[in-house]
């Protein structure tokens, strides 16, 4: 399980350190991809293969499903991490996500999430939940 909050930001080359904490839990090798919200996404490669055997199981008749698989799974890219713990984030990734320099890299459960600083504090951006929204959706869930 992945938590946390950590402020980093990508070198000239475009490479960004994973903070050790995660690295331990990703080992080499990690998978990283597009995620749903201006953000990238870094799984270990365990729950990587969680994710595609969950995703295997969808019905690719339905043309949604293909779309999602196909833009999903064309951003995605194997990344090994180097000696100092960095990986590279392509260029597609970065013009993406929005990344200047700045990173906020967060754990979320089952993959490390990194965002632009600036997209992440952006004050119209609704990336993060008030507390009385946070709590109505806990209760729809019953949690």
């Amino acid at each position: 399980m992945f938590t946390g909050t950590y402020e980093n930001s990508i070198d000239g080359k475009n490479r960004m350190i994973v903070p050790a904490k995660y690295r331990n839990q990703l080992g080499g090798t990690c998978m990283l991809a597009a995620g749903f919200d201006k953000c990238l996404y870094i799984y270990s490669m365990e729950d990587w293969q969680v994710l595609v055997d969950k995703i295997s199981k969808l019905r690719q008749t339905d043309r949604d499903v293909r779309r999602f698989i196909r833009q999903f799974f064309s951003n995605a890219e194997e990344c090994s991490l180097d000696s100092q713990g960095r990986i590279h984030i392509p260029q597609n990734l970065i013009k993406y996500a929005g990344i200047k320099k700045d990173l906020i890299t967060l754990g979320a459960l089952d993959k490390i999430e990194v965002w632009s600083r600036e997209v992440y504090n952006d004050p119209e951006d609704e990336n993060l939940m008030d507390n009385d929204d946070f709590v109505k959706k806990l209760e729809a869930y019953d949690l």
